[in-house]
C-alpha cells in the first residue's frame, strides 16, 4: 500500500537559507518578511525577495509560508493589510498567524489567504482546536510540549476539521511552553510575542545547589528516529526549527530528513543514522518530550554547539594529540559541509523572473503584446483597434506606466520594445488596462488579480464617568468566604490539572454560586476532558479564561466568558472577534502595552475591558521540571503524582544578579516568577473611563513583594483606589511592596 506524504517544512531565515531547503528537499518553507514575524533577530528577507523565492519554490515544487506570527498592535494595522493586500495577489501558500484579531481580518477580508495557526497560539487541546476552525484556519502547528498520544488525538480533532497538523521535529526547544513566555519581555523589554526573544533563559546563572551554570538550558529535539511514531500518529507536517541558522545548517537537517522520509516512503523501515546532525549547530538532541519521559535527561549545562564535545564522547581517543587531530577533521568537516552548500545555493537563483514585452501594431489593426518569460511565450491582443489620431501617442513611458504592476509579481520587466510599432498609435488608457489585467491573470497562473481591500473603520464609543469594578483572585478555598465581605467579584485560579478533585471543585461551586471559575492558560488532554466536565456538572453564570480551548467550550454551553490577560489581547480586531465569533462579553487587555498602546483600542459595544492591576509576574510555564538543574529532585522523571502532589520553591540567580523565584504548586506545571510582583496604580489616572473592571490577584505565590496587611484591607484599599478617595493609592503603596510596573512603561 502507498503510504501518505508527510510535508517536510523547513525553515528560511534569508534567502540564503530558503535556496538550500530547496535545494535539499524540502516540500515548504516558512519564511518571514522585515516586520510582523516572530524571528527578528533573522536576517528575513523584502517583499521583492519573496517574489523570487515564490517562483524559484514553485519552480521545485516547494510551498512557500510566510510567518506573521505576533501580536499586532492597533496602530499597525494599516501597514498590515496594506502588505495583505499585496499578499493576496501573490502565489503566497499560506499566512502563520498568532493574533486572533489577524485571524479575524484574515477570514473576514481575504479569504484566499490559507491560515495557519503559530506554535505561539499554545494549541494543546481539542477546544483549541475547534476554537481555530471556528477562525477558518486550515492548519495548525501543535504545541512542542505534547507527547505522540497527545499528537494522535489532536491530529484526530483536527481532521475532523478538515485542519492539518504541524510537529516540531528538530531544532531549538523552548523550556516555556510558546506564546505564553513574558521573560524577555520584562527582563530588558524585548518580548518574545513580537519576534524579539532575547533568550534569557539560555544565559548563565549562579551555580546551583544541584551543580549548574545553565539551569534553564535544555537540548535540541530531534525525532530522527521516531518517524513511524509520528506517521501513526497522523501528523500532516514535519516542522524543522532554524531560522536564525545559516544555510549550512538548513541544508543538513533537511536533506537528512529527506532521505529518512524517502527510505521510510520506499522501504517502511527508519534509518538508524543521524551523525552528520552533530556536525551542524546542535546542543545535543532529546526526543523525550515527544516520547512522554519528561525527565532531567533533557537538559544539558551548556548552550553552545556541541558538536566538539560530541566527538570526543563518541570517540575514545588514546591522547591529547589524537583528540586534537579528531577536532581538526571535524572543523575541516564542518567547512566542506559550508563550502558543498555554498556551491549548491549560488547554482541556482532567486531572483524574479525576467520578462520581455513586445509590442507591434498598426492604426486600423489591434495592438499586439508578445510575453517572454524563461519558461514561456504568449500573446494578448487589444479588442479594440489602434487609432491614428487622439490626446496622447503610445509611447514607452505609457505603458511601462500602466504595466507597472508586472513588477509586483514574480517577474520583473527587463526589456520593452516598441520598435514594431508603425507610425503613431492611439490607445485609450482603458483599453491598456484590460490588457494590463489579462496579461497579469496570465502570469499569475490564471488567478485573478484581487481589489485592494479597505478595512471597515470601527467606531470609538465613548462611556460614561463610571469608575471601575474590583474583581480579586484566589486560589485558597478559606478565602472563598471573601465573596461576602466585599463588593468585589471574586475569581477562584482553577489548577492546570485536577484529575480525582473533580467532584470537590463541583461542590466547591455549586455551594458557592457567587466566586468565577479562573481557568489557566495550559490544559491539555485529560486535563482538559476534566475542565469540561466541570463546566458541564457546574453551569457557572460566567468564567475568566487563559485558555481558548475552555472559551470554545463555555461559548457552545451558552455560558458567559471573560478572555483572561494571558490571552495576549493588543487590538480591536481582536475584540471583535471575541465578541462576534465567540459571544464573548469582555476581555482582559495585555499586560504587555503600554498606555498609548491601550488608548488605541476601540472596544466592541456591549464589551467590558478588564485590566490585571496587580499580579505576581509569571514569566514562563513548563513541562518540565525546573528543580531537576536547580536543587535536584530524587525523581528522573515527571509523572502524575509530580502535577498533582508536588509543591516546592526555589529561585536562580544570573550573573547580572537578577533573581527569579521557581514555584511548583499542586495541580499546577512549574512556573517561573519575577521577584517582584506588578503595580500599576497609574493607569488609573492615564486612562480614566477605559476599564469595566480591575483585577487583583491575592493568590499565595511566594515572592519578594509583600503585603503588609491583611488581604481584606488590602481589598478595601484597591476599592477606595477605584472609587477616587484620598489617599488610597498611598495606602495601596503602603499595604503592596517592592512593585514594578516596567512593561507599561515601556509597551511592546
Amino acid at each position: 500500500m502507498t503510504k501518505r506524504k508527510i510535508e517536510l517544512l523547513a525553515p528560511g531565515g534569508n534567502v540564503d537559507s530558503i535556496k538550500a531547503a530547496i535545494l535539499a528537499g524540502a516540500n515548504a518553507i516558512y519564511c518571514g518578511l522585515d516586520k510582523f514575524n516572530a524571528r527578528n533577530r533573522a536576517v528575513n528577507i523584502d517583499f521583492d525577495d519573496l517574489q523570487g523565492v515564490l517562483h524559484l519554490a514553485h519552480k521545485h515544487n516547494c510551498e512557500i509560508f510566510l510567518t506573521l506570527n505576533i501580536i499586532i498592535l492597533e496602530s499597525e494595522f494599516s501597514a498590515l493589510v496594506s502588505l495583505l493586500n499585496k499578499l493576496q495577489n501573490t502565489s503566497i501558500d499560506g499566512v502563520i498567524v498568532q493574533d486572533i484579531g489577524l485571524l479575524y481580518v484574515l477570514r473576514k477580508h481575504f479569504p484566499s489567504l490559507n491560515i495557519h495557526a503559530s506554535t505561539q497560539m499554545t494549541t494543546h487541546n481539542e477546544g483549541q482546536i475547534k476554537f481555530l476552525s471556528k477562525l477558518s484556519a486550515t492548519r495548525v502547528n501543535l504545541s512542542r510540549e505534547l507527547n505522540l498520544k497527545e499528537i494522535k488525538a489532536l491530529s484526530s480533532a483536527a481532521h475532523q476539521q478538515k485542519m492539518l497538523t504541524e510537529v516540531f521535529v528538530h531544532g531549538s526547544n523552548c523550556i516555556s511552553f510558546s506564546g505564553i513566555c513574558y521573560m524577555s519581555s520584562v527582563h530588558g523589554g524585548n518580548s518574545g510575542n513580537r519576534g524579539r526573544c532575547s533568550q534569557p533563559c539560555r544565559d548563565r546563572y549562579l551555580t546551583t545547589t544541584a551543580g549548574k551554570e545553565y539551569p534553564l538550558n535544555l537540548k535540541d529535539n530531534s525525532a530522527i528516529y521516531d518517524l513511524r511514531e509520528l506517521y501513526d500518529a497522523g501528523a500532516d507536517s514535519l516542522k524543522i526549527e532554524g531560522r536564525i541558522k545559516g544555510s549550512d545548517y538548513v541544508y543538513t537537517v533537511v536533506d537528512t530528513w529527506r532521505k529518512q522520509l524517502d527510505t521510510f516512503y520506499r522501504t517502511d523501515k527508519v534509518g538508524e543514522e543521524n551523525s552528520i546532525l552533530y556536525k551542524v549547530f546542535n546542543r545535543n538532541f532529546s526526543n523525550t518530550l515527544l516520547k512522554g519521559d519528561i525527565s532531567k535527561d533533557m537538559f544539558i549545562d551548556n548552550p553552545r554547539d556541541h558538536s566538539i564535545k560530541h566527538l570526543s564522547e563518541v570517540n575514545s581517543y588514546a591522547s591529547a594529540d589524537d583528540l586534537e587531530k579528531g577536532q581538526l577533521k571535524l572543523y575541516k568537516e564542518k567547512e566542506e559541509i559550508k563550502s558543498s552548500v555554498e556551491d549548491k545555493i549560488n547554482s541556482v537563483s532567486a531572483i524574479k523572473a525576467s520578462l520581455q514585452i513586445n509590442l507591434s501594431g498598426e492604426p486600423a489593426a489591434p495592438l499586439k503584446v508578445v510575453v517572454k518569460t524563461p519558461d514561456s511565450e504568449f500573446e494578448v491582443f487589444s479588442k479594440c483597434n489602434l487609432l491614428d489620431k487622439g490626446t496622447e501617442a503610445l509611447t514607452k513611458e505609457m505603458v511601462l506606466k500602466r504595466f507597472k504592476a508586472f513588477n509586483d509579481t514574480e517577474y520583473f520587466i527587463e526589456d520593452l520594445n516598441l520598435e514594431e510599432i508603425k507610425g503613431d498609435v492611439y490607445i485609450s488608457f482603458k483599453e491598456l488596462t484590460a490588457l494590463k489585467k489579462r496579461i497579469l491573470f496570465i502570469l499569475n497562473d490564471s488567478r485573478e488579480t484581487l481589489e485592494p481591500i479597505k478595512l471597515p473603520a470601527i467606531k470609538k464609543l465613548t462611556k460614561e464617568n463610571e469608575k471601575p469594578n474590583l474583581s480579586v483572585l484566589i486560589s485558597s478555598e478559606e478565602e472563598v468566604s471573601f465573596v461576602d465581605e466585599t463588593n468585589a467579584q471574586i475569581y477562584f485560579q482553577l489548577p492546570n490539572s485536577f484529575k480525582g478533585k473533580l467532584d470537590a471543585y463541583v461542590d466547591l461551586f455549586t455551594q458557592n454560586e457567587k466566586i468565577i471559575p479562573y481557568f489557566p492558560s495550559v490544559i491539555i488532554g485529560e486535563d482538559y476532558d476534566v475542565a469540561v466536565d466541570f463546566l458541564h456538572c457546574v453551569k457557572p453564570k460566567l468564567i475568566v479564561t487563559n485558555n481558548t480551548g475552555i472559551a470554545y467550550e463555555a461559548y457552545q454551553l451558552g455560558i458567559d466568558w471573560i478572555a483572561g490577560p494571558h490571552l495576549n489581547m493588543a487590538n480591536s480586531y481582536s475584540l471583535l472577534s471575541l465578541k462576534e465569533d465567540f459571544n464573548c462579553s469582555g476581555a482582559f487587555i495585555s499586560n504587555e502595552l503600554n498606555k498609548q498602546q491601550i488608548q488605541n483600542i476601540k472596544r466592541p459595544e456591549d464589551f467590558q475591558l478588564h485590566y490585571s492591576l496587580y499580579h505576581p509576574i509569571v514569566l514562563m510555564t513548563s513541562r518540565q521540571c525546573l528543580f531537576h538543574q536547580v536543587t535536584g529532585c530524587v525523581k528522573n522523571m515527571v509523572d502524575n503524582t509530580c502535577i498533582q502532589s508536588c509543591e516546592k520553591h526555589s529561585s536562580i540567580t544570573n550573573l547580572k544578579k537578577d533573581s527569579f523565584l521557581i514555584e511548583k504548586s499542586k495541580g499546577n506545571y512549574h512556573s517561573l516568577y519575577n521577584t517582584n510582583n506588578y503595580l500599576n496604580t497609574a493607569i488609573l489616572n492615564d486612562l480614566p473611563n477605559v476599564f469595566s473592571s480591575c483585577m487583583i490577584d491575592l493568590r499565595d505565590v511566594k515572592t519578594e513583594t509583600k503585603l503588609n496587611f491583611g488581604k481584606r484591607e488590602v481589598i478595601s484599599f484597591f476599592e477606595g483606589l477605584l472609587n477616587g478617595s484620598a489617599d488610597s493609592e498611598k495606602d495601596v503603596k503602603k499595604a503592596i511592596h517592592p512593585s514594578v510596573n516596567g512593561q507599561y512603561k515601556k509597551g511592546i
